[in-house]
């Protein structure tokens, strides 16, 4: 279902959006502004972090809310804070997580046409009006990404990471996708069709791990960082491409 576009706030977004429409001086200070406030926020967190991302939609009964609380929890246990959308579903599980396991639980939230309302689990909290600008933050704070099932919100954070890894952007950092039954079939097409193809290169299939446990996904997290990071040793995860 589209998002209703009849709200002053779309209807602003859309006019920025745009050629020719709006004020563009005033249009550039917002969307500086907005940086700014999300760089002092992540500058001001206190130790390494995860990005987490899933779909909203999932409930609480789901398999996959379930393991993203644990998961959130045992990165919290880690030393790490946990930063996600902010969000209902999978980003709630994660942050929930952070929070049951003594963390710091961090959310970067979006305004919407229908409001997204921040779950009760942040530690830190802060309304992005603009995706791209929200989209930096979730690298910026990232020591890596664990990817839960979701829809077009979370492939496009999935790819956009992907690709700034691939291009050099930012340093190479793992990608966990969790849960192997959701994450598979879009590997194989990525393998059998677009490598085949030379449109990407066999190189970037290691970004990518997939596990379906917790405590894996902890460890090819910490086990990538430095060591002095979180005073965890650097032992390679060992199920991640397979």
């Amino acid at each position: 279902m589209r998002e209703d576009a009849t709200t002053p706030a779309a209807r602003a977004e859309q006019a920025m959006l745009r050629r020719g429409g709006g004020d563009v001086e005033a249009h550039v200070q917002m969307i500086a502004d907005e940086f700014r406030m999300g760089f002092e926020t992540v500058d001001r967190l206190d130790r390494s972090a995860v990005t987490i991302f899933g779909s909203a939609r999932l409930s609480a009964e789901s398999p996959d809310y379930r393991d993203a609380v644990t998961t959130g929890r045992l990165f919290a246990e880690a030393g790490m804070a946990v930063v996600t959308g902010g969000g209902p579903g999978i980003m709630e599980a994660a942050n929930r997580g952070a929070r049951e396991g003594g963390g710091l639980s961090v959310g970067f939230n979006i305004e919407l046409p229908h409001e997204q309302a921040s779950n009760p689990y942040l530690d830190v909290s802060l309304t992005f009006r603009h995706f791209y600008a929200r989209k930096v933050m979730f690298v910026k704070a990232a020591e890596g990404f664990v990817v839960f099932p979701g829809g077009f919100g979370t492939l496009d954070e999935l790819f956009e990471s992907l690709t700034l890894i691939q291009t050099g952007k930012v340093s190479h950092f793992p990608v966990v996708l969790f849960r192997r039954s959701h994450w598979e079939p879009q590997l194989e097409w990525i393998q059998d069709t677009l490598l085949p193809r030379g449109l990407i290169s066999a190189d970037d299939l290691a970004l990518l791990w997939v596990t379906d446990e917790p405590a894996e996904a902890v460890r090819a997290i910490v086990g990538h960082m430095r060591p002095e990071a979180t005073g965890s040793p650097a032992a390679p995860g060992t199920s991640g491409s397979e």
